[in-house]
């Protein structure tokens, strides 16, 4: 099901070659997969289970998507995307404008059809599982072809025309640095390695590779004159944007406080209403959080939205909410939620999860369907002093426009330096 000797790679000084080249290398593995679907049945038959065959074919298919596809994903969004538009112009501009966002969504959706793959190939290649679903299989195919017949009808053809050799040679040296490889342009190494170095990366330790994560942003721009006068406005005009683009938990945030021994810690939880007074989040008073914003009533929040290439920076003081408001929230959430909020002291030790279960249950029994709001539970709101609106832009020169809370309530805004 697998081929034993690949066709050697171009080299990088033929970038669009080596892109091309990938391609036929994941076509192959896709060809593995497809073939791997008709044999399980086979497998299972005869053996009751996932033969050697079958898991030397998710083991080679499992190998390259996890270490070599997402490079090809990356030369195209931080590197070939942005220089053609760089270059582009008129009609291939145009047919740009329309492509890219395509080929970028491409990324995301053969990315998230991946995950759910791994999981069943994984159990395959281990032998512990035959279940490989047909459906996700022939979406993750369809999907990779149609998006390499896309790029290479129009976005390879494109780069050929408009880059002069200079921009070909910046293009394969950005490919050479993802892979963590020097440039070396001789045939001799062997075909082996050219179609390693082509399409997947050199042995390296993680923590020396993070350095060559690189995305490039563009996808919009933010100006001090059209933004709201209003930053709570301006916040509920980006959120809604955020719900609209199905962002993955819009609402999550990041909070950070500081002890009494004035180190700062930090910790994701849920914005749960936003409005002209501040940002209230729910939690447990007694908590790491509860007891450093006792000390110490400031803090900063940071909600990310990647998918939007946005951020938002928010400091200020933070205060408690009323009893009322922290029994009407708590009343809302659901059953299990109220009784774990009863039954876990937020931050302290326990000795196993099977006594965390145990309080649960005696929690549980204790209050059955009513359980009360814990005096010690309850919302914090964080009443902005500060509130920073970061757009994501190419090059790392990115967008900043900050608001500040004067004396009397208004609000100042200025653009920072990036």
């Amino acid at each position: 099901m697998t081929q034993l000797h690949p066709d050697p790679a171009p080299d990088f000084d033929q970038p669009v070659a080596v892109l091309k080249h990938c391609h036929g290398r994941i076509r192959k593995q896709l060809s593995t997969l497809e073939k791997l679907l008709t044999h399980l049945p086979l497998s299972q038959a005869e053996t009751g289970g996932a033969d050697e065959q079958a898991r030397q074919a998710a083991q080679a298919v499992l190998k390259y998507f996890d270490k070599a596809a997402h490079l090809h994903h990356d030369d195209e969004e931080q590197d070939l995307i942005p220089m053609l538009r760089a270059v582009a112009q008129g009609e291939d501009a145009a047919t740009l404008q329309a492509l890219a966002p395509t080929i970028l969504q491409d990324h995301k959706d053969m990315d998230a059809m991946w995950q759910d793959l791994h999981e069943q190939l994984t159990a395959i290649a281990d032998g512990s599982g035959t279940q490989l679903s047909a459906s996700t299989v022939q979406r993750f195919s369809q999907r990779y072809l149609s998006h390499m017949e896309r790029e290479e009808s129009t976005m390879a053809p494109m780069a050929v025309r408009l880059f002069s050799p200079e921009q070909m040679a910046q293009l394969g040296q950005a490919m050479r640095r993802r892979r963590n490889i020097e440039a070396s342009g001789s045939a001799s190494a062997g075909a082996d390695a050219a179609t390693a170095s082509a399409c997947a990366p050199a042995a390296k330790a993680i923590g020396e590779r993070v350095a060559d994560l690189r995305k490039d942003y563009g996808q919009a721009s933010l100006d001090e004159n059209g933004v709201d006068a209003d930053p709570i406005l301006q916040f509920t005009r980006w959120f809604e944007e955020a719900l609209k683009a199905e962002v993955n938990e819009p609402n999550a945030m990041s909070v950070a406080t500081v002890g009494a021994d004035g180190r700062p810690s930090s910790r994701i939880v849920l914005v749960k209403q936003f409005d002209a007074r501040g940002f209230t989040w729910y939690t447990n008073y007694d908590s790491q959080k509860g007891k450093a914003l006792a000390g110490k009533p400031f803090a900063c929040l940071l909600f990310f939205w990647s998918e939007l290439e946005r951020q938002v920076r928010i400091e200020g003081t933070v205060e408690r909410t009323t009893a009322e408001e922290s029994d009407k929230y708590f009343n809302s959430r659901p059953l299990k939620s109220r009784l774990s909020a009863i039954a876990s002291e937020q931050s302290a030790p326990i000795a196993s999860r099977a006594a965390l279960e145990h309080n649960y249950e005696e929690t549980a029994r204790q209050y059955g369907e009513a359980p009360p709001r814990p005096s010690n539970w309850g919302g914090f709101r964080l009443v902005p002093e500060r509130i920073e609106f970061w757009q994501g832009r190419r090059s790392r020169f990115h967008d900043r426009i900050v608001y500040t809370r004067q004396e009397d309530g208004s609000w100042t805004r200025q653009r920072l330096q990036p």
